[in-house]
């Protein structure tokens, strides 16, 4: 797979196939309409392109804030490479972009990456002010030389699986329903660096995660979880806040995690998260006894929910994203 930012730097060599969308966190919904059409792609001959943007259209039309991507750029393209696209094209997003007409954009797509069969969910609309919507486009398709072809959404638990839903399970915490979604547990990478030491003085260690400032986390609380380091996987009791027992109040979010039955040196290395479950809320204690009593507590339960999980989720194979 390719992955470019410019249509000028996509050339396929043959005929393509398109979908145009955010993509991020590439749930199951998105791995339904990319599936179908890699498959249609491979019987035809063709090649299968997903055209995306960042940033977000709603970060600059509506200034659409706190950050909330589920996916940096390169991690959507890693995804969609595992489903076996074959061109994955990133479009700055600004507002000049946000300015050009359906008609123009298409015609611009059929003359850059000559597409033959546009694919889309029934919600999908592009170009200025989402003109371009499934009726415009089935009116309009024929003009542009390419045909429709309309997916059905993908439900779960008899709701529409969407990019949005799944920010609103993170923002809760319920990362369990978020997994659901994605076919996957949620995933959050970054880098381990120093931190003040409090777990290594009771004898509980963490590695402390420097993230993407503009990934969506799951909301303040302790979980279970698996840390992925050098495609290992290992049993993990993450806490995501503020630290309330020992911090002075700044507000300073963080997330930080003890690796069970994992002794070596972790600074400097990356890790990614895998969020299984919600265990506790954060919460002050009175002192670091009652602290590292409820620490306990949470190494047991972590223990007890992570033992079968596993495989479960197919997590002892190696995935990119």
């Amino acid at each position: 797979m390719t992955h470019v930012h410019s249509l000028a730097d996509a050339q396929p060599a043959v005929p393509t196939l398109l979908t145009i969308g955010s993509f991020d966190g590439v749930h199951r919904g998105h791995q339904a309409l990319a599936t179908d059409m890699v498959m249609s792609a491979r019987s035809l001959g063709h090649q299968a392109v997903v055209l995306t943007f960042f940033p977000h259209p709603s970060v600059v039309l509506r200034g659409r804030r706190p950050a909330f991507y589920i996916h940096r750029p390169e991690e959507k393209a890693a995804a969609l490479e595992e489903l076996g696209v074959d061109w994955v094209v990133t479009l700055p997003f600004d507002e000049r972009r946000a300015q050009v007409t359906a008609a123009d954009f298409a015609r611009q797509l059929r003359r850059e990456l000559d597409f033959r069969r546009l694919w889309c969910g029934d919600n999908f609309a592009f170009g200025r002010a989402r003109e371009g919507d499934v009726a415009w486009l089935r009116e309009h398709s024929g003009d542009f030389g390419f045909d429709l072809h309309v997916l059905a959404p993908v439900q779960q638990q008899g709701r529409v699986i969407s990019s949005s839903r799944v920010r609103g399970y993170i923002r809760a915490g319920d990362v369990a329903a978020a997994a659901r979604c994605l076919g996957r547990p949620l995933r959050i990478p970054g880098t381990v660096e120093p931190g003040a030491g409090r777990g290594r003085s009771i004898g509980v260690p963490t590695a402390n995660l420097t993230v993407w400032p503009e990934r969506a986390c799951p909301a303040a609380g302790v979980y279970a979880a698996f840390a992925r380091i050098d495609e290992k996987s290992h049993a993990a009791v993450v806490n995501v806040g503020l630290r309330p027992t020992f911090e002075d109040g700044s507000g300073s979010v963080t997330i930080e995690a003890h690796l069970l039955d994992f002794n070596d040196d972790l600074y400097g290395r990356s890790l990614a998260l895998d969020f299984i479950a919600w265990l506790r809320a954060e919460r002050k204690f009175p002192h670091a006894q009652a602290y590292g009593a409820q620490i306990e507590a949470d190494l047991a339960a972590a223990r007890a929910l992570l033992a079968n999980v596993e495989n479960e989720w197919h997590l002892t194979e190696k995935y990119t994203f």
